[in-house]
């Protein structure tokens, strides 16, 4: 078979095919190829609804998809100085429409999250969280080559920073993400145990905090340990869909389930997959997600640039774990939280995001050629 690009070919796309992780590449690209087939299946009931064309979200899925490949493939392209320069001017952008947010942001069921664009509304935290992962890895190695920087301190001030616009808009679920992230990346820095420990401590009391100080935490957290204190119409309409599914599933667009399911397209699109797909498939589909982190993971732990570690380790961190909170709810493993499955469900911020975030993971990854052999990229 004639290869893509002649290995003696030195245009930019042929370097970037020959160093870029093509497991990886495929892995992504298998998950968009069933993101457009589960929104084109799980969309139509939500369109008819509230009274749109049946093939309004999955056209403008399509639409959402042109542009989030070409932040893909951009992205990847670039050199690992590159990738955390943009990344920085993003976290900035992303703080500034934080902040912008809570002034003339829309308010969706009780959330003021969204910024009103021609044609769509965007949500910036979706942007902060890839840019946050890169350029709080950045201080945190850049530290530990010159001790004298006060890297340690940045990175924790962009973190509460970024956790108090989240906090205030309000959002739980992005805080959770973006702590778990830094959580991380502190570990791989080699972090004393005894401050992990520490963390761990103050991030169960920011969750007791949330408990008690937001109503709709209490609610959907109360709804979770005891189903009969509140309304579970959503969560209990995902279980029957996944036993209506079984081992094999009902057949594409044959579900029924999802035609009372109220956010099938999006934050319980998983619901679908597990009725129409089955059981089989959607391990098969959760096989996916977890190759992406431990191939990500396991590329990264070969380098020995620790900025490559730490901003690699964040952003799969914040890929596997807004995979495991979309899923935990609808199986009923977590409360509740309206959170999209990366590159599955319909949603323009979503999609754009993690193409961002993991654009950056394959150029971090890639294998830089130098003379006498191939080697990891660096700054």
């Amino acid at each position: 078979m004639t290869p893509l690009f002649s290995r003696t070919d030195n245009s930019v796309l042929s370097r970037w095919w020959w160093t870029v992780d093509r497991g990886l590449l495929a892995a992504v690209g298998a998950l968009i190829v069933a993101g457009i087939f589960l929104v084109a299946t799980a969309s139509p009931p939500v369109a008819e609804r509230v009274g749109l064309s049946p093939y309004h979200f999955i056209i403008r899925h399509l639409m959402f998809l042109g542009p989030a490949l070409m932040i893909l493939l951009g992205v990847s392209l670039l050199p690992p100085r590159w990738v955390w320069r943009l990344a920085s001017l993003g976290l900035v952008a992303s703080i500034f429409a934080m902040v912008l947010v809570l002034f003339v942001g829309t308010e969706i069921k009780g959330a003021q999250r969204w910024l009103p664009m021609p044609g769509f509304s965007l949500q910036p935290s979706e942007f902060m969280k890839p840019a946050f992962a890169v350029t709080a890895a950045w201080f945190l190695a850049f530290q530990k080559e010159s001790p004298r920087f006060p890297g340690n301190k940045i990175a924790v001030g962009l973190f509460a920073l970024v956790l108090g616009l989240l906090v205030l808009q309000p959002d739980f679920g992005m805080s959770v993400v973006t702590s778990a992230i830094f959580g991380v990346q502190l570990f791989l820095a080699g972090l004393p145990w005894i401050a992990v420990g520490g963390l761990v401590l103050l991030a169960a009391l920011g969750g007791v905090g949330a408990y008690f100080g937001f109503a709709h935490v209490r609610s959907r957290v109360d709804r979770f340990l005891d189903p009969e204190s509140g309304d579970n119409y959503q969560v209990d309409k995902a279980i029957d869909a996944f036993q209506n599914g079984g081992a094999f599933g009902t057949g594409p667009g044959q579900g029924s389930v999802k035609l009372s399911l109220p956010d099938a397209h999006a934050d319980f699109i998983f619901a679908v997959a597990g009725e129409e797909m089955g059981l089989i498939a959607v391990m098969a589909l959760t096989g996916l997600f977890a190759f992406i982190v431990l191939r990500g993971f396991s590329r990264a732990m070969d380098s020995s640039d620790l900025f490559i570690v730490l901003a690699v380790g964040g952003l799969l961190t914040m890929f596997g774990t807004q995979t495991l909170i979309h899923m935990g709810s609808s199986v009923h493993l977590l409360p509740a939280k309206g959170m999209t499955l990366p590159f599955i469900s319909y949603g323009g911020s979503s999609l754009w995001a993690v193409s961002f975030g993991m654009g950056m993971v394959l150029a971090l990854t890639r294998r830089q050629i130098r003379r006498g052999g191939i080697t990891r990229g660096r700054r």
